[in-house]
């Protein structure tokens, strides 16, 4: 029954077309903005050999499970959900897990295109040398002074989810393959670039040591959860993104291949982000661990010292917001695909609702660096407590579930025929990854995030 389903939408042209796909959706800020201030902070190398364990243990196994759930489905992640419960006598109540990716990933996007906007709003003033010879004060209020500005915040809001909407509106093969098949390259091209720019400052080999020059004296406990936490969130895992690319892909593709370059790829961005950054910041005397301000406020500064730094940064900044664009085509895409089922509209009509909806939510997420300030969310404003929950709440939780469902609810033989590992040994032992070691893993995470249970320093 599955081999004879369809997806109503279309499918990739090839295994290489999905790959490109799915690792854009897994590259974006988390990657090449997340990923380098977290090892900057919990003590580069030891992190690395830790994360990368990770990758290996929580998202591997998860990224399989969601897209054999995706492909087997051929649907939007909500109805995949729901046919496929009830393809295996269970109970149709499973579709709220596609509802709770896809309100995931409609939240994350509402803010995200917010944040992806200052990516976007710093390509020109690094391209005309507004931070040459810079000093962290001009730096920090450049910086301030943009996201105090409603006006220009949503000017660039809106021109970010103006260009991720026309590429969804396209389709699969017209839009969204079209669109990654230029963007992608030209994003490891231009990471490839930035590397070899850092290969010429006077700190790279600091750079290359603090990356996989391992030291567990400097690593903590709360280090390994984060390291945990990260590879499962970096490859946009438990928001129906990777689900809904999973539907389009070409039966005859390897799921185990083809998830395994994908967090190769990632993971190989992840790393080439920090090559690319780290030997700037040492070489300029700044903090490795400077938090989240690492590429909008301690970055620039060091461009700005630079030879060239205008013309790299400039580059930079671009290849920022191509990451951020690439994961926001498949924040919205869920959604879309939910409206051309369900409610018969075209996909230029279902991208245009999706599209507008998700802006207009980004709008509180936006005044609230501003104008709604002294508003708070419990503690918290708008962008970050959207940034907590679902990062924090609903990413794990749709994470096990899809563990859960995959390892419990499908049956072996549903699983292993989508999968179609030929060696029982290896099939077993993804298995065994997705019922027993990966759910716990995940429930770690969620509960250390969630405060339940906290794993201090030392």
């Amino acid at each position: 029954m599955a081999e004879r389903r369809q997806s109503i939408h279309g499918e990739w042209s090839s295994r290489v077309a999905f790959i490109l796909a799915a690792t854009g959706s897994a590259v974006g800020l988390g990657n090449i903005w997340k990923f380098p201030y977290i090892t900057g902070q919990y003590g580069g190398g030891a992190f690395v050999l830790v994360y990368l364990a990770c990758i290996a243990v929580i998202g591997i196994p998860i990224m399989m499970a969601e897209v054999l759930i995706g492909r087997r489905g051929r649907q939007s992640p909500v109805n995949t959900m729901r046919t496929l419960a009830e393809e295996e006598g269970r109970n149709a109540l499973w579709q709220y897990l596609g509802w709770a990716g896809v309100l995931s990933g409609f939240l994350i996007l509402s803010f995200y295109s917010v944040v992806a906007g200052w990516a976007m709003a710093y390509v020109p003033r690094l391209a005309s040398g507004m931070f040459n010879g810079a000093s962290p004060d001009k730096v920090g209020t450049i910086f301030s002074d943009l996201i105090s500005d409603p006006e220009r915040l949503l000017a660039w809001h809106t021109l970010f989810m103006g260009l991720t909407m026309i590429v969804v509106s396209r389709g699969v093969r017209s839009g969204l393959e079209q669109a990654v098949r230029v963007l992608m390259p030209t994003l490891f091209l231009l990471l490839l670039v930035l590397v070899g720019y850092s290969l010429s400052t006077a700190d790279f080999a600091g750079g290359v040591r603090f990356l996989f020059a391992p030291d567990f004296s400097k690593l903590s406990w709360e280090g390994v959860l984060v390291a945990m936490g990260h590879a499962f969130f970096t490859l946009s895992l438990g928001m129906g993104a990777i689900m809904v690319y999973g539907s389009y892909l070409p039966r005859h593709a390897s799921i185990a291949k083809t998830t395994i370059i994908i967090a190769g790829a990632d993971t190989l961005v992840a790393l080439l982000a920090g090559l690319a950054i780290f030997p700037l910041v040492f070489s300029h005397g700044l903090a490795p661990a400077a938090g989240p301000g690492l590429i909008f406020q301690t970055l620039p500064i060091a461009f700005g010292q630079m030879w060239g730094g205008a013309f790299f940064g400039f580059l930079f900044f671009i290849l920022l917001s191509f990451a951020a664009w690439t994961s926001a085509i498949s924040l919205i895409e869920p959604i879309v695909a939910w409206l051309v089922e369900n409610r018969g509209l075209t996909r230029i009509k279902a991208t245009v609702l999706a599209g507008g909806i998700t802006w207009t939510l980004g709008l509180g997420s936006l005044l609230s660096l501003n104008l709604w300030q002294d508003f708070k969310i419990i503690k918290w404003g708008i962008l970050d407590f959207v940034d907590i929950l679902t990062t924090n709440v609903m990413l794990p939780l749709g994470g096990l579930a899809i563990a859960v469902f995959a390892g419990w609810i499908m049956s072996r033989e549903s699983t292993r025929d989508e999968l179609a590992i030929r060696n029982p040994l290896l099939y077993g032992l993804w298995r065994f990854f997705v019922r027993y070691i990966t759910p716990v893993a995940v429930v770690v995470v969620f509960l250390n995030a969630i405060g339940v249970i906290h794993i201090g320093k030392g």
